[in-house]
């Protein structure tokens, strides 16, 4: 059925005459039968981990809107977790994580190859979602990128400028590139296992890419991409990888031919016109409706809508938005979005 799943064509390189339509935290707290879910499960992590739940909320929003692709449900710091991290949540603050900081802290990180295990539940997610899906959906896995999540281990939480981590970069660089290192490696593994399971495609989410300049974005944004994405498709030949470095600006142009992914997800910082001459011209494109959109519906959501799907028309793209849907969304802006990119 893969030739007849409209996200794997446009992620082939086709030019589609309605894009396929997938969102970014599709399945969330915008939906109340999300929010069921999750009180069931009783905290974030154990829905996570749940693979019966975590299926259910993955398949909620196909349920509902008949998106074009799922993905998976799962959190870009389950690996910090896998590797020996302690991981918290805390409610209406987020993510919270012991420290990366010193060798004695980095040293107690497992392997690259130990992870599968404390992930299994994650993997039979995947494949129950591989069975469950209707066939003309495509199932997407995902990770978040080395960078990423490192700013997250080094300063146990999320923070505005990504300012623990550049310090560590520049303070003790020779532990901070190991830690990117055992990331990538992760991430591989990780990435390789949600294919074995049944993913048909894979996402790197790189959510703070744009706090890295110049050279450091070359480092520590694109070689891991480069890397994870090279392994991966010497394992999984034909098997395609969308890119998102978040808010890189003029670092997404070339992205795709650095790195090798075949498609590259657009914040809504840059507009259509901009990334029609500079990013489509080399690869798929994903995005980029502003999430507020989904807050505030009404005319602006139908004619933003439209723009964009204009703009890219004549390139493969996937509509998406340029961030996740917010848990103040309207689930009837999103009909409403749907609706108006497929009425052509």
């Amino acid at each position: 059925m893969a030739e007849t799943k409209l996200l794997l064509r446009a992620l082939s390189g086709e030019t589609l005459p309605t894009p396929p339509i997938w969102m970014m935290r599709q399945a969330g707290r915008y939906l109340p039968e999300y929010r069921a879910t999750r009180a069931e499960a009783g905290d974030f992590l154990s829905l996570c981990y749940n693979s019966d739940l975590a299926t259910e909320v993955t398949l909620q929003p196909i349920r509902r809107y008949g998106f074009d692709a799922a993905i998976l449900f799962a959190d870009i710091l389950l690996i910090p977790d896998a590797l020996g991290a302690d991981l918290w949540f805390v409610t209406g603050e987020g993510p919270r994580l012991s420290t990366i900081t010193t060798e004695e802290d980095f040293a107690k990180l497992k392997g690259a190859d130990d992870i599968h295990d404390h992930l299994a539940p994650v993997y039979q997610t995947v494949s129950n979602l591989a069975s469950a899906l209707p066939e003309e959906v495509a199932l997407i896995g995902f990770a978040g990128a080395p960078w990423t999540v490192a700013t997250y281990m080094i300063a146990g939480r999320g923070t505005p400028d990504q300012g623990p981590a550049h310090k560590l970069m520049q303070e003790n660089n020779p532990l901070f590139e190991a830690l990117i290192d055992r990331l990538t490696e992760s991430t591989i593994e990780y990435l390789s296992a949600q294919i074995r399971a049944g993913a048909e495609c894979v996402k790197l989410f790189d959510s703070w890419a744009g706090s890295l300049k110049s050279e450091a974005f070359t480092k520590y944004a694109v070689a891991p991409a480069k890397k994870i994405i090279s392994e991966i498709k010497d394992r999984h030949p034909g098997v395609p990888v969308i890119a998102f470095p978040r808010e890189a600006g003029e670092g997404y142009v070339g992205f795709a031919k650095e790195t090798g992914a075949n498609c590259v997800a657009l914040d809504n910082s840059v507009t259509p016109e901009w990334a029609t001459e500079h990013v489509q011209v080399d690869s798929c494109v994903q995005g980029n409706l502003a999430s507020s959109h989904m807050v505030t519906g009404g005319q602006a959501l139908v004619d933003e809508t439209r723009h964009i799907v204009q703009a890219f028309k004549n390139g493969p793209h996937i509509f998406n938005l340029g961030h996740g849907i917010t848990p103040d969304a309207n689930p009837d802006n999103v009909q409403l979005m749907i609706d108006t990119v497929r009425e052509g």
